[in-house]
């Protein structure tokens, strides 16, 4: 069990001692904090549960996120009700301070006030923990909030979510999901220069501290309009499904928050995904098999890659992902195969799947020209089309691998 667990049986334990009506309002609080997966950055490695400290990188330098246990000199043990209202429906902290967008409050804004009331109640059942943070690292002139009165004025737009009247009621619940607690465009939708969403490209992927969070559209080739209701529930819930293995930092989000969302609000999730009014775009052409990159790059896979992917990029399901017409292959953006092939990786385990799957990294054996023909290989094989791996964006994410 972790402490994290420990903690939240520890806070019922506490709420539950205070009557039904206000453990169902703790209880509730619970779930949102795990749908918003809050305790993924306000936890550092090794560190106490909501206490803060996790380093985040930005492109303008690093944020450390703050305590949120109601410690009353170091976390938000002074905040009352309508200061966490503003945190999150404004990004507004308390005493009147702008907070970076780091903290999603831009996806926030769409939860409604009595959902953001039963996770300020949750939060204040947590044991109290003196951890003090100093939030704001960033260079000059990043560090002047003052500034962010600017950023939000060109990138959010405070508002809770409007239900579609023309749309179910399980779809109208999964986009409730998606665009607030669950907030997947803060990953997902690409970035303009300030760092704000794009919201007319909405979910079509973005890549983040070395990771590409792929694209969760419709998209046939780039995206998940291949996928079914089933295979992006079995996805959430398990890590794993017939096309794909969660990794990276979707490995953290499977295992510690949509594998425990119930599996109504994993069908309502499903259902908005695959209904969200994306499009998709034509493939491009596959480069040719008889051209040397080409070539070179089947030699490899043939040799490093085809015993667990298996010749014809076909994997194993929930054991070696999938690597034939494959969304994430397909994807303009190679980072996060760059990064897996160098660094290795080992899926989020789960309740459902306990056994998580590891690939070994192979950045001691594979020059840079080596993985870049290996991963347009794969890229042009078997239904993929996607443009050339460049060995100097292999060289690139090696040196800032090193120096994590």
């Amino acid at each position: 069990m972790t402490a994290a667990a420990v903690g939240g049986l520890s806070s019922l334990a506490m709420a539950q001692s205070l009557g039904d009506a206000e453990f169902n309002v703790v209880d509730r609080g619970r779930y949102l904090s795990i749908l918003s997966d809050c305790a993924a950055c306000h936890t550092a490695p090794g560190g106490r549960p909501f206490a803060g400290g996790l380093s985040i990188e930005t492109p303008f330098g690093n944020l450390v996120t703050p305590n949120i246990t109601p410690d009353r000199e170091t976390g938000i043990g002074k905040y009352t009700k309508d200061d966490f209202q503003r945190v999150m429906s404004e990004g507004i902290g308390r005493g009147g301070y702008h907070l970076y967008a780091a903290m999603p409050y831009p996806a926030y804004t769409k939860m409604t006030a009595e959902d953001n009331a039963a996770l300020f109640a949750y939060l204040q059942t947590l044991q109290p923990v003196k951890n003090q943070v100093e939030v704001n690292q960033l260079p000059f002139p990043y560090n002047q909030r003052w500034s962010l009165f600017g950023w939000n004025a060109l990138n959010f737009t405070a508002g809770v979510f409007k239900p579609n009247a023309d749309k179910s009621k399980q779809w109208n619940r999964g986009a409730y999901l998606v665009q607030g607690p669950g907030h997947c465009g803060t990953c997902h939708t690409p970035k303009n220069a300030l760092g704000g969403d794009k919201d007319s490209e909405a979910l079509q992927g973005f890549v983040i501290q070395g990771w590409n969070a792929p694209n969760i559209t419709t998209d046939q080739h780039k995206g998940i309009g291949s996928w079914s209701v089933d295979d992006i529930v079995a996805y959430l819930k398990t890590g794993a499904n017939r096309f794909d293995l969660a990794s990276g930092p979707m490995a953290e989000v499977v295992t510690k928050s949509t594998s425990k969302i119930s599996d109504s609000d994993l069908a309502a999730i499903a259902t908005y995904l695959k209904d969200s009014g994306e499009t998709s775009t034509a493939a491009s052409a596959a480069i040719a098999q008889s051209e040397p990159v080409m070539k070179a790059g089947a030699a490899l896979y043939a040799d490093r890659c085809s015993g667990c992917h298996t010749p014809a990029g076909e994997g194993i399901p929930k054991l070696f992902p999938r690597l034939a017409d494959a969304p994430l292959v397909n994807a303009d953006d190679a980072t996060s195969l760059i990064h897996v092939v160098l660094a290795g990786s080992r899926a989020g385990s789960t309740d459902a799947v306990s056994t998580s799957p590891a690939m070994p990294a192979f950045d001691w054996n594979m020059s840079d020209e080596q993985v870049a023909s290996v991963l347009t290989y794969v890229r042009n094989s078997w239904g993929n089309a996607a443009p050339a791996v460049k060995p100097a964006d292999v060289a690139s994410l090696r040196d800032h691998l090193k120096k994590q």
